[in-house]
């Protein structure tokens, strides 16, 4: 072998060796990490490509919400963080855990004790003919869990409170009642993660209002991370993050923060939206914005000393960045 071919040889090792540690690092102490994930579905001779090249982190202790319309990917994406399906490429990890490398053995230990899961139809979440107080022992039993059941049940239905429908099955239970005693099961075996697809999407204001804060009680008071799928811009509203997805990638993210307080010392939340750009440079701008704009097909991108600009294919900006 040549000096000049061994030394490409050894130059594309190198590069391998440092995207490698680059994967490994990605989001080194987050609870989630979701790197490149892609999700096909295959039937018929037909290919649906759900996620496509998902990239998400989630720290512990954070309560998140995400946005996205029908077929965006968000359900797909809390199936996988459930242990409920695969995805089809890419990595994702909860608490330490490849749920690409699970044995069907410790995918279910995966489901009783790291993650809790709770279903927008409320008749999927709690077994018929078990009164509340049972429902939520029945997790802690198949786990093996032997100690204070019954009073960690208890502490749970009074927490969420819903104490008062521990012995009632779920049929003399509202909706909201439902879905918090469903919340109650879920945290029963005290697990790292809180996963709640649409849980208000069956429920009036009221309700979804008491099933919101029994989520926030799980993360403050409880300890659950917790990342809740949703419709209802009024949850989306009342969470410091949320992340938006469109056609199977995370698209932006708001944050909101407390902004000083004015000379009557009140302060606002003031709510900031950042898009979401992956390792390859790949950024999806927010559509409402990009239309307001016409932006379309190109844009046009100028360096700045501290920001890159993006402005339609117009007549380039004069200096200060106006167009």
């Amino acid at each position: 072998m040549s000096s000049q071919a061994a030394g490409e040889t050894g130059g594309i090792a190198e590069l391998d060796a440092e995207r490698r540690r680059e994967r490994e690092a990605y989001g080194e102490g987050s609870l989630i990490v979701c790197d490149r994930v892609v999700r096909i579905y295959a039937g018929d001779g037909v290919e649906v490509q759900a996620l496509q090249g998902l990239d998400l982190l989630v720290a512990e202790g954070e309560l998140t919400a995400i946005i996205g319309a029908s077929g965006s990917g968000k359900s797909t994406l809390m199936n996988i963080l459930a242990g409920l399906d695969r995805p089809t490429a890419g990595t994702v990890r909860v608490d330490g855990h490849d749920l690409s490398l699970l044995s069907g053995r410790e995918r279910l230990a995966y489901r009783r004790s790291v993650v809790g899961f709770i279903w927008q139809q409320t008749a999927r979440n709690l077994l018929p003919y078990l009164t509340g107080l049972q429902n939520v022992l029945m997790p802690m039993k198949l786990a093996g869990v032997r100690r204070d059941r019954a009073r960690r049940a208890a502490d749970l239905l009074d927490a969420l409170d819903v104490v008062h429908c521990a012995g009632r099955v779920p049929e003399r239970m509202s909706g909201g009642e439902q879905q918090r005693t469903a919340i109650a099961t879920a945290l029963a075996n005290e697990p790292r993660l809180l996963l709640a697809d649409e849980p208000t999407g069956e429920l009036d204001t009221a309700s979804a209002a008491d099933v919101f804060a029994a989520l926030q009680t799980a993360n403050a008071e409880l300890g659950a991370t917790v990342l809740v799928v949703t419709h209802d811009p009024a949850v989306a509203g009342q969470v410091r993050r949320t992340v938006a997805i469109r056609d199977g990638r995370t698209s932006s993210e708001t944050l909101r923060h407390d902004a000083e307080p004015d000379e009557q010392g009140n302060a606002a939340a003031v709510a900031v939206e950042y898009a979401m750009l992956d390792r390859a440079g790949r950024v999806q701008l927010p559509r409402d914005m990009t239309r307001r704009l016409g932006m379309r097909d190109r844009v046009r991108l100028q360096e700045q000393p501290d920001h890159v600009g993006v402005w339609p294919d117009r007549p380039a900006p004069r200096a200060g960045g106006e167009a």
